[in-house]
């Protein structure tokens, strides 16, 4: 028509349908609503503050590439096949020849490293549903096993350089949070630092992928999950990928499985899954990872974990980890977790910066599995109840998400209620309006007096209960931490009553650090303030800088130690017993370390006068000086001025936190210095040593004379000999000493024992500090008699 009989809509409507209406960009599948009106696109995984942005970057050319890079990697899935069957050594093109009876075929994807099944790609998609249409195939007088390609997620490629980000060194770390503002900023660049980059979690992504194709061909119908670090929402460096095996479904298609061609070659064949103990289980997860998947390596089952699991490690990507076939749990603790990370921005900082401190303080981490040792996991939810205990609270109590889930989410796991919603939007936002910085310092503050082993952390009830309220099935330890949705798990009963011990004293330590200026000021002399003092091992204590360490050792009222001879040589002859006599290490005189208000010549370590013998080459062409009386060096008193007048005022601050430092050293005085070499681990395996030298290798005796410092010098000698009585070409480590007394008349004596080590820092030595910072006080106690009954050794 070429409308010329008058004005109507019939010409506009005879050219054809109107176009459809442009759906608003909030409705596309790949946007998801975040809190405060924002949105993220999950394909380009990028966030937009409002709807005009959003639009923006939808009509964008990278947005627009990977929906066609999408498309065209689906388009490819419809026309591929799943192959295995075929005999080790089969070549790619004896496939590509038997499957082009079908259809053309575009190419065929071999495994590598093992050759245990192949990916075939045809033209069209046809040509494939004609190969699955036939009931059997074979190749060389074998049978094949021909499946549909595993449907699986689109993975965005990666970004190319930086998207793999090395994790930081602890100098680069400290460097890196010494610019920032403020403790703020400081713990939201933390989180920057820590997490995984991007180009970090799509390998996990693919590795995930991976093993869900391989366990498909074997377990039809399973589902590979991943849970724990990787993905709720508390990612690091370095984690380990856990993995749920589900394989509900396939249980209920075996028996279908079993008639089908080619079940004879099955794996299924040998066992009933429905039947099968979990070590059978695992064993049979472990043999498909160690036959069939490329790259996994050091598979071994561990049947008698509290969850049984496979470990593995991947050669490639250099992660390890675990499969569970039971545990489901884990599933909906890894949902809650993100969920109190997406509540408020202020969780995941906290979260970041109290498990790193830990880590620092040696009250976490447990490489090899097991330990005494709190678990990341534990650190988290202690963080959490901390949130939900403030006023108001920042987090909601568990029982009070269960009453926000919806009909959908409403789940019970093995008898326990798993209830609480899934999409954080549905939180009403929390009333406090804390700082991170504020968090942190009252979270220190909060643990460092709290009676760990005497009452329950509830996060399902937010708040605290008595023993008695746990249940009886409830396992209670010196640290008593409930499971949010397992209410018999006790999350910290492996820490022992000295963990919760070092753990308050470490919190007490952090909290009064927090209320100094050194905390909450940027330094204006380039040294370390804020998180990053907070988190090198003692040196919240005054005085201590990045390259030092300081152990607190308090000294008896009774000892005197400001009087003349009253207690100084003593002291310091017993710690050079412990160091050189119990625990084998090398200690020559050496200088103090140059600090404001020390003396100005050093006085050389005393020997002991109690008299034990020095380990042969220990100081060999070194003669040590003559004991003499310490030299004080705090500032003389005007004359005319006796010791009962009160102190002189301090002076002012010029320079805020240094200044403040400066002045709590000018109260310590040098007693004695020296330097000092540790040859073999003596502090690994003591407490296994100790049992055998006491016992007969018997831990359920008890231990009757376990404080004897004569036992602990046979434990050092023990750890010697398994090393090699000879002495190593290189020390282990080597730092220089310095004791000093501190306190004075504002508070009660004690001494401070000065670590410098050198070159600088690295794990071994802060595993050294560690074990020495709870060793040596009570050596020290014992050698000296100080204690109840105890009586000063001549």
């Amino acid at each position: 028509m070429d409308g010329d009989g008058g004005p109507g809509p019939e010409p506009v409507t005879a050219a054809g349908p109107s176009p459809a209406p442009e759906l608003p960009p909030e409705a596309d599948p790949d946007v998801e609503p975040l809190p405060r009106g924002g949105f993220r696109c999950r394909l380009c995984q990028v966030a937009a503050a409002n709807r005009p942005s959003l639009a923006e970057h939808l009509r964008g050319k990278k947005h627009q590439r990977l929906q066609s890079l999408r498309a065209e990697r689906r388009a490819q899935e419809q026309r591929s096949l799943f192959v295995s069957g075929f005999a080790r050594g089969t070549a790619a093109e004896e496939l590509a020849a038997y499957f082009g009876a079908f259809g053309e075929v575009v190419a065929v994807v071999m495994d590598k490293e093992k050759g245990a099944y192949a990916i075939v790609e045809l033209r069209e998609a046809a040509s494939r549903e004609r190969a699955l249409a036939q009931p059997q195939h074979a190749l060389a007088g074998r049978s094949l096993r021909v499946r549909p390609r595993e449907q699986k997620d689109f993975a965005r490629p990666s970004p190319g350089r930086g998207a793999h980000r090395e994790p930081l060194g602890a100098g680069q770390l400290e460097r890196a949070l010494c610019q920032a503002n403020d403790v703020d900023a400081q713990m939201e660049q933390l989180v920057g630092l820590l997490e995984l980059s991007e180009g970090e979690r799509r390998l996990r992504h693919l590795l995930v992928a991976l093993f869900q194709e391989v366990f498909s061909e074997f377990f039809p119908s399973c589902s590979v999950l991943p849970f724990g670090s990787s993905v709720n929402g508390f990612d690091a460096h370095g984690c380990d990928l856990d993995l749920l095996l589900d394989l509900e479904p396939t249980k209920s298609l075996q028996s279908s499985a079993r008639g089908s061609p080619g079940a004879e070659e099955s794996i299924l064949s040998d066992i009933d899954l429905a039947s099968a103990s979990p070590p059978e289980l695992l064993e049979l997860v472990a043999a498909v990872l160690r036959r069939c998947v490329p790259g996994v390596r050091r598979v071994h089952a561990v049947p008698t974990a509290r969850r049984p699991v496979v470990k593995f490690s991947h050669k490639q990507s250099g992660l390890a980890g675990d499969i569970s076939v039971d545990n489901r749990l884990a599933l909906h603790n890894t949902r809650f977790l993100r969920l109190c990370g997406e509540a408020d921005e202020r969780v995941r900082p906290l979260g970041y910066a109290v498990r790193l401190w830990a880590k620092q303080q040696g009250l976490a981490g447990n490489p090899a599995g097991g330990g005494p040792l709190l678990t990341n996991y534990a650190l988290t939810l202690l963080v959490l109840f901390f949130l939900q205990t403030r006023s108001p609270p920042v987090l909601p109590a568990v029982a009070q998400l269960r009453e926000l889930a919806g009909d959908e989410d409403r789940v019970v796991v093995a008898g326990w209620d798993c209830s609480f919603p899934r999409d954080a939007a549905l939180l009403e936002p929390s009333a406090n309006s804390e700082s991170p910085s504020s968090l942190l310092a009252e979270f220190f503050r909060v643990f460092g007096d709290f009676d760990f082993s005497g009452q329950v952390l509830s996060l399902r009830e937010g708040r605290a209960l008595p023993l008695p309220e746990a249940g009886e099935l409830f396992k209670q330890g010196s640290l008593n931490l409930q499971d949010p949705f397992e209410l018999s798990h006790n999350v910290a009963a492996n820490v022992t009553e000295k963990t919760a011990a070092r753990l308050g004293h470490c919190c007490r330590a952090a909290a009064k650090y927090c209320r100094s200026l050194q905390y909450r000021c940027k330094s204006t002399k380039g040294r370390g303030w804020g998180l990053a003092r907070l988190f090198q091992p003692g040196a919240v204590e005054p005085g201590a800088g990045a390259a030092s360490f300081l152990i607190s050792i308090p000294v008896p009222a009774p000892w005197c130690p400001e009087e003349p001879g009253g207690g100084f040589k003593e002291i310091c002859a017993g710690i050079a017993f412990v160091l050189r006599d119990v625990l084998r290490c090398s200690c020559t005189p050496g200088k103090p370390p140059k600090q404001l208000g020390a003396p100005r010549a050093g006085q050389s370590l005393p020997q002991d006068p109690v008299g034990g013998k020095e380990p042969p080459g220990d100081t060999a062409g070194v003669e040590e000086e003559p004991l003499q009386p310490p030299t004080a060096s705090k500032r003389p008193q005007p004359d005319g001025t006796d010791g009962a007048a009160p102190p002189r005022a301090k002076r002012p601050r010029v320079n805020g936190p240094e200044q403040e430092e400066e002045e709590d050293e000018e109260e310590e005085e040098v007693v004695a210095s020296w330097s000092c070499t540790v040859w073999h681990h003596v502090w690994t395996g003591r407490r296994r040593l100790r049992r055998q030298l006491l016992h007969g290798a018997s831990p359920e005796e008890p231990e009757e004379g376990g404080d004897s410092l004569e036992l602990e010098q046979k434990v050092s000698e023990a750890i010697v000999q398994h090393e090699g009585a000879a002495r190593p070409p290189e020390p282990l480590l080597r730092f220089e000493a310095s004791a000093r007394l501190a306190g004075g008349g504002r508070r009660e004596p004690r001494v401070l024992l000065r670590l410098t080590p050198s070159p600088a820092p690295g794990p071994l030595f802060r595993d050294f500090f560690h074990f020495l910072q709870a060793f040596l006080p009570p050596a020290l106690r014992r050698r000296l008699g100080w204690g109840p009954g105890a009586a000063p050794q001549s």
